[in-house]
């Protein structure tokens, strides 16, 4: 349990600094709507979204930013539970994941507005726009729980031919993200690939979650 409860604790915070360090760097650096190409299919392209993973957009922050911290709330009890019975090291890291990308974007949502200066739009750095600061506690662009999601990853990887219906001349893969989003995603499609059949028995009322490998408890064996 040493192993998992460790996993549990550090995975997340890792996860939300890296993705705080990330969203304050293109905040501070990048007008909105700037982009920077790395390569032919990535660049970083900075947007703001008030609205839900990947740049979605249909319901208010403030609803959002509550609806999640119930959300993580209860991930973070099923983690612990899940954590004091020995479940497989690989779900805890999944969980921990979804956990730390949803917490991630929590934090822009009730704070940024608190905290930033508004990000000018990129065609106003010809009248001598420059990107967002930050500003003494509420003083900034917004207020508690109104603040918006910072986004900056963008994978154009290539571009539907004209014939294709409906997608034609679109790019695969439009969608702007950050790192939490990234985390989440990841998360949750390794816990619905390889630990499906953990996922059915925990959701399974009354069920008893099946108990980790031989090499898993080798690891744990390991730890103590």
């Amino acid at each position: 349990m040493k192993l998992r409860a460790l996993l549990a604790v550090l995975i997340p915070m890792g996860i939300i600094i890296i993705d705080q360090i990330i969203k304050i760097a293109i905040k501070t650096h990048f007008l909105l709507g700037e982009s920077y190409e790395i390569t032919s299919w990535f660049q970083l392209r900075f947007t703001e979204n008030r609205g839900m993973a990947f740049g979605m957009d249909f319901i208010g922050p403030g609803i959002l930013t509550v609806f999640r911290l119930c959300a993580v709330a209860f991930f973070i009890y099923v983690l612990s539970k899940e954590v004091k019975k020995r479940a497989p090291i690989g779900f805890v890291i999944c969980l921990a994941m979804i956990i730390a990308g949803a917490f991630g974007n929590i934090v822009d949502n009730a704070f940024y507005g608190l905290i930033f200066t508004e990000s000018a739009p990129y065609y106003a750095a010809s009248f001598g726009a420059l990107p967002a600061h930050f500003v003494p506690m509420g003083q900034g662009y917004g207020t508690f729980l109104h603040g918006h999601v910072v986004d900056m990853f963008y994978f154009p990887l290539f571009q539907w031919p004209e014939w294709v219906p409906f997608l034609g001349g679109g790019t695969f893969f439009g969608a702007i993200f950050n790192f939490a989003d990234a985390a989440i995603s990841v998360g949750a499609v390794a816990m619905i690939l390889f630990y499906h059949k953990h996922l059915s028995v925990l959701m399974n009322s009354g069920a008893k979650a099946p108990a980790a490998s031989t090499e898993e408890h080798s690891h744990e064996a390991n730890d103590q």
